[in-house]
């Protein structure tokens, strides 16, 4: 019996990286998945990785999920992707905002078009997502928001900085990320009567994805300085299936939660060995 039994989710970035991995295991956990993203074919981006990619692999090992394009930064799209998801397979049961944007830009010479469009799928994609899918979950009394977050949320502190590498594009991604990390707690509170948890979290140490590798951020897809994939991919289920009490309003770190509820034996990282952003410790 799978955690995810008779459940729907959408997990949007699910094109590859971690919304791929998440899309997966939720998939043989027994969940119906909504595959949301805007890479649809093999080649339609400049990343390894597509939706058919995703759900081909899960249909293969015998799960449910479905291709959707969306675009998170636009409330139509958003709001058609969940009609289109009750569609198929009914309401949200869980909702994984996995989408982010950066272009890894100084801010001396960032776009202010880059910019809006970076925040728009970062932080107002979340947002519109969580809108559309609260009148089903409020209808039920149930339901659970898993927001993505990052390391790079947590800034460099205070100055003086005499030594400091040239931090090339991570104020925007971090900010935003930041934001994100604020939305969650304020709409967990507003929603815990409820009964639906809203939570975020972050790679403990940092997990190698396409984009990761694209950039530089990691070797390989199996950098042995990074954790495993399955951290990020079991975070999402434990959030997404520990009690409304247990969990809701938590800003956490991969290896720190599944530690702490006895999923792995041994946990490194942000949470463990260093302390994370201030959100994560309310």
């Amino acid at each position: 019996m799978g955690k995810l039994d008779g459940k729907v989710a959408i997990v949007t970035g699910a094109s590859r990286g971690i919304g791929q991995g998440i899309a997966e295991l939720f998939a043989e956990e027994g969940a119906s998945v909504v595959c949301a993203a805007r890479t649809l074919h093999e080649g339609d981006h400049m990343l390894d990785g597509s939706l058919d990619r995703t759900v081909g692999r899960i249909t293969e090992a015998g799960g449910t999920a479905t291709a959707l394009t969306v675009d998170v930064s636009d409330e139509d799209s958003c709001n058609e992707l969940i009609e289109q998801t009750r569609t198929l397979y009914g309401p949200t049961d869980v909702l994984i905002n996995n989408a982010a944007l950066n272009y890894y830009i100084p801010i001396v010479d960032y776009p202010a078009s880059r910019w809006m469009r970076a925040f728009a799928v970062n932080l107002h994609g979340p947002f519109m997502l969580s809108k559309a899918v609260l009148p089903d979950m409020i209808e039920r009394g149930s339901g659970a928001i898993v927001n993505i977050s990052s390391v790079g949320a947590i800034g460099p502190g205070r100055g003086p900085y005499p030594n400091a590498p040239r931090r090339v594009g991570g104020t925007m991604y971090g900010a935003s990320k930041a934001a994100v990390e604020r939305f969650t707690q304020g709409l967990a509170e507003e929603v815990y009567a409820n009964g639906i948890s809203v939570t975020c979290y972050s790679p403990g140490i940092g997990v190698a994805t396409e984009g990761t590798v694209h950039f530089g951020l990691s070797k390989s897809l199996d950098d042995p300085d990074r954790e495993p994939m399955s951290m990020m991919t079991r975070a999402a289920l434990l959030l997404a299936t520990e009690p409304l009490d247990k969990v809701t309003g938590r800003v956490t770190y991969s290896q720190e939660i599944l530690k702490e509820f006895g999923w792995i034996d041994e946990a490194a990282g942000l949470g463990v060995d260093t302390p994370g952003t201030g959100y994560s410790r309310l």
